[in-house]
């Protein structure tokens, strides 16, 4: 196994940039505000790693899922999300905040919420064919090991700072803004059905 620094370093820096505006980062920020982080950033660097280790071992397989359907999954994904923050932000009752966080500080239930988030709306996405391409002239090992990492690493960024906004905000006026977030992301996944 031969690791490239500068590979390493490329990979990071293409999909660190290419990552921080993608939705998956609104979401992980979103599900940071609502979740215990840590489980969140387990669940979510989990389908990260699948995904830099299908983009590397067989980039070209992406192309054999009709890319509607990942989208509409996405979508529906994203829907399902804004649906339950939004659920969860309603209620006049003091205690309804408490009890909604005692339902999602599990740690599987909130690592395998995580996780299908992420699994499913990165299928196609810029940062997977990027990974893919990278690993095809940079080396495999040296392109996974940047490409993880930066994927990780903003996953952690949005997670630290939707526990910041969390201590500062209101826990139901966090779950509205999350939610319309995540009501965004399903619109802009619809709508990427029909542009792109």
């Amino acid at each position: 196994m031969h690791l490239d620094p500068l590979a390493i370093v490329t990979a990071f820096g293409l999909i660190f940039l290419a990552e921080l505006p993608d939705k998956t980062m609104f979401a992980s920020l979103a599900m940071g505000t609502r979740m215990r982080p840590l489980y969140v950033w387990f669940g979510t660097s989990t389908a990260f790693l699948v995904h830099v280790a299908i983009a590397v071992g067989a980039g070209g397989l992406i192309g054999l899922l009709p890319d509607w359907i990942v989208k509409l999954v996405s979508a529906l994904l994203f829907a399902f999300g804004a649906f339950m923050l939004l659920r969860g932000g309603g209620g006049d009752g003091d205690g309804d905040g408490e009890t909604e966080t005692k339902t999602v500080t599990g740690f599987w239930p909130v690592y395998s919420t995580a996780f299908m988030a992420v699994f499913i709306s990165e299928w196609g996405d810029l940062t997977q064919i990027t990974t893919a391409n990278l690993a095809a002239s940079n080396g495999t090992w040296s392109t996974a090991i940047g490409s993880a990492a930066a994927l990780m690493s903003v996953s952690a960024l949005a997670l630290l700072a939707g526990r910041f906004i969390a201590t500062r905000v209101p826990l139901k006026t966090v779950q509205r803004i999350g939610g319309v977030c995540m009501l965004g992301l399903a619109i802009w996944s619809v709508t990427e059905i029909f542009v792109g």
